[in-house]
């Protein structure tokens, strides 16, 4: 089958079996054409919950298919492709959190959404990229372990002064190699364009940008202003953004350094095999499991998440 031949067997198949295809912005632009929903990691999750469809195929890592299923555990849940995983959301073993905590009891542990089940189950509470400063600041403990991103713990301690962050050494193997003089480069090469970050990069890097946000603030910032923009974060905003509006002038930082190749792993052909059974994988979860990890999510909603 040639690519549009493909997408329409993956359409067809997808309404015959009722399954709803949910995709994170960093997939490739074909993988986001032919998904019901798109966007960052914890949107994808309540949205699966509030619709009807029972089957759910994650076209992402893994750590978001599994936090589909903690906040779904009546759906069946597929991950696109079985060895897209997440480095970052597995650096920190649970064990040492479990240390910590025996440690130092008067501590909150506060788990970035990019993070296992198993991190997740250890923790108080969870947040994403946009939530982190409210809801660290809303937390009542004054110290706080951050885990397991220390750039975006570091971004958070900065903003919110009056914690003590604690960090790991974690971090996002594309968003850390980000360096100041990459920033300079661009703003040689592009003189004017805004450079938009995410605040997974290091702090003397995000410190050049003109915005730090999640991936959607990033979006939206560059949607919401007609300058030309830089994006310092995984190339999937770029190719999604330069392909729905061909007249703006969109450029990528480093675009090798900043492509994420677990993400990259989900193809056309890979959803459509997924959805046949010959590929792709049904993500299980133990119930205890499940439950202690649900319990820092809803924390998250509770204060503000």
């Amino acid at each position: 089958m040639n690519q549009q031949e493909l997408k329409q067997a993956v359409l067809t198949e997808k309404s015959r079996q009722g399954v709803l295809i949910l995709a994170h912005t960093y997939q490739s632009p074909d993988v986001l054409e032919i998904a019901d929903i798109t966007g960052d990691s914890f949107a994808l999750s309540k949205a699966a919950r509030e619709v009807k469809e029972q089957r759910v195929l994650m076209c992402g890592v893994r750590f978001m298919a599994e936090t589909v299923k903690i906040v779904s555990p009546e759906k069946e849940v597929i991950l696109s492709h079985s060895g897209a995983g997440c480095p970052m959301a597995e650096q920190i073993d649970p064990r040492e959190v479990e240390a910590y905590r025996q440690e130092h009891p008067d501590h909150a542990v506060c788990a970035y959404i990019n993070t296992t089940a198993e991190l997740k189950a250890v923790s108080d509470v969870c947040v994403t990229s946009s939530s982190a400063v409210d809801i660290v600041s809303r937390i009542p403990q004054k110290d706080v372990l951050f885990l397991p991103d220390k750039n975006l713990g570091s971004y958070v301690a900065k903003r919110v002064p009056e914690k003590n962050i604690h960090l790991m050494n974690g971090f996002c193997h594309v968003h850390n190699g980000i360096r100041p003089e990459h920033i300079l480069k661009a703003r040689q090469q592009h003189p004017g364009a805004k450079v938009a970050i995410h605040p997974e990069c290091p702090a003397d890097a995000v410190a050049l940008a003109d915005m730090a946000g999640s991936t959607k603030e990033i979006i939206d910032y560059a949607l919401s202003c007609e300058d030309e923009i830089i994006f310092a974060t995984e190339r999937g905003v770029y190719d999604a953004l330069s392909l729905r509006f061909p007249h703006r002038n969109f450029h990528q930082l480093e675009p090798q350094l900043m492509t994420c190749v677990n993400m990259k792993k989900t193809t056309l052909q890979g959803v459509y095999d997924a959805l046949t059974g010959k590929s792709g994988e049904v993500i299980l979860m133990d119930e205890p499991l499940r439950r202690a990890a649900s319990v820092s999510i809803e924390n998250m909603l509770r204060y503000g998440g």
